[in-house]
């Protein structure tokens, strides 16, 4: 178990930001995989002030694909899962949100029907 503790802060222009605390002025040893390869480039900056380490992570090309895509961010010295980034895109998208308005436009009817009875049942 890490004692290391990720908190995501933002994802903006391809790069996912996170916060690590837990670790002091010692850097931490960070290694984020896709599909068991190492993404490059990640970057990591201590705030003195605030006593926490800043976590950049640029997503790699071919991250970014139909279907739900996961990047594992680990404590290499702990040898443990600190966070994750789920990209998800393409059909299970669209299928998930239509589902979902689906079950609004369900909802919406019901309350319809029950403020039309509750007027009638008033007058």
């Amino acid at each position: 178990m890490s004692s290391l503790q990720l908190t995501k802060t933002r994802m903006k222009q391809g790069v996912w930001q996170g916060i690590i605390t837990g670790m002091g002025e010692d850097k931490p040893q960070i290694e984020v995989t896709h599909e068991d390869r190492k993404v490059p480039n990640i970057i990591l900056t201590h705030n003195q002030s605030a006593d926490h380490w800043t976590l950049s992570v640029p997503i790699p090309p071919d991250a970014i694909a139909d279907g739900i895509q996961t990047l594992l961010i680990r404590d290499k010295v702990a040898d443990a899962k600190i966070g994750h980034i789920t990209l998800i895109a393409g059909d299970e998208l669209s299928e998930d949100i239509r589902a979902e308005m689906n079950l609004l436009r369900a909802e919406l009817d019901m309350l319809k029907r029950a403020f039309r009875r509750h007027c009638v049942e008033t007058m």
